[in-house]
């Protein structure tokens, strides 16, 4: 497709990284992922079945500082470029990285609704779409991406699975980083459908029951931490996607132990164990359902030795394999 028709804010840079040889057996991701508007990607010359893949950085504060937490996350999309970039590339699906979206001020609103126009023009095209966030508001621009699509105009069943601590339903004056699946539960009700929510690694202790109620009004099926063994989530994970045609896959990396994601606004006291979440990652992916996907709330301010941006890479390439 043609990126350079999308209206984003920030251009694609050219990703740079340690240079092994320009041989396919050398190649890195930042070899692999094409800047338009001249930028080839090098994957794109070898012929793949996988859909080609296209990156947008959703760079928000807003959402956060509306909820009270560690402002920073505007930083994350560079964090986790860069972290990307230096791991091999073992894939063979054409990447484009088409920039970034910006959230001025508290323009959030409007920046979630340009997020939103871009990804539905590429997810009609064709294109696998990822958004590095930003804060857990960008959930609702990637919605808005998805629900604009042919595919669920024509009724394709849509699922939205979540990996978090936190159900993200607070019914707030205006829109945060904790509002945005009871904003989509909404705006899918406007369109005479349900949402179909899941949510793995619920923590009990930093949900209020009012959020536990709303969860059971919206019949959200969720998995608490404590119960994410990898049998239970994977049987979890199993019967959702029996339940839907395409899927949209969240990540919050707060699902994560503080000790391998202490960079977030919110670290948890017990976590979701990384083995787990990959396995989750590696199980919707050869579902061939996954439709689109975004990482968010890094906030690189908190995070030690990059700690946190390299287990954000490390899930996006598993989910690009």
């Amino acid at each position: 497709m043609d990126f350079t028709s999308l209206t984003v804010d920030t251009p694609a840079s050219a990703w740079t990284g340690r240079n092994d040889g320009d041989g396919p057996a050398h190649r890195r991701w930042w070899q692999a992922v094409a800047t338009p508007p001249s930028g080839t990607s090098d994957a794109a010359a070898s012929p793949s079945s996988a859909a080609p893949a296209a990156l947008l950085g959703f760079r928000s504060d807003e959402g956060v500082r509306r909820n009270a937490g560690r402002v920073g996350a505007a930083a994350a999309p560079a964090a986790i470029r860069a972290a990307l970039g230096s791991l091999a590339f073992h894939g063979s699906r054409a990447v484009t990285d088409v920039g970034d979206v910006v959230v001025a001020g508290d323009a959030l609103e409007e920046g979630q609704a340009r997020a939103g126009r871009a990804l539905t023009a590429m997810l009609d095209a064709g294109q696998l779409t990822f958004v590095l966030g930003g804060g857990h508001e960008t959930a609702f621009a990637s919605y808005l991406g998805v629900a604009g699509t042919a595919a669920v105009a024509n009724g394709a069943r849509l699922g939205v699975l979540n990996l978090d601590a936190h159900f993200d339903l607070r019914d707030a004056p205006a829109p945060t980083s904790g509002t945005p699946f009871l904003q989509m539960a909404r705006a899918e009700a406007a369109a005479g459908r349900e949402l179909n929510y899941a949510v793995v690694g619920i923590s009990e202790p930093n949900n209020t029951r009012v959020l536990f109620d709303t969860a059971h009004e919206l019949d959200v099926k969720y998995l608490l931490d404590e119960d994410c063994s990898a049998e239970r989530t994977a049987a979890f994970v199993s019967s959702f996607l029996e339940t839907v045609d395409i899927v949209y896959l969240t990540i919050d990396l707060d699902v994560l132990p503080a000790s391998v994601a202490p960079g977030v606004s919110a670290p948890a006291a017990y976590g979701v164990p990384l083995p787990v979440i990959a396995a989750v990652c590696r199980q919707v992916a050869a579902s061939g359902k996954l439709f689109h996907f975004d990482v968010a709330e890094l906030n690189p301010e908190f995070d030690i030795d990059n700690r946190t941006a390299k287990v954000a890479a490390r899930l996006i390439d598993t989910l690009l394999r």
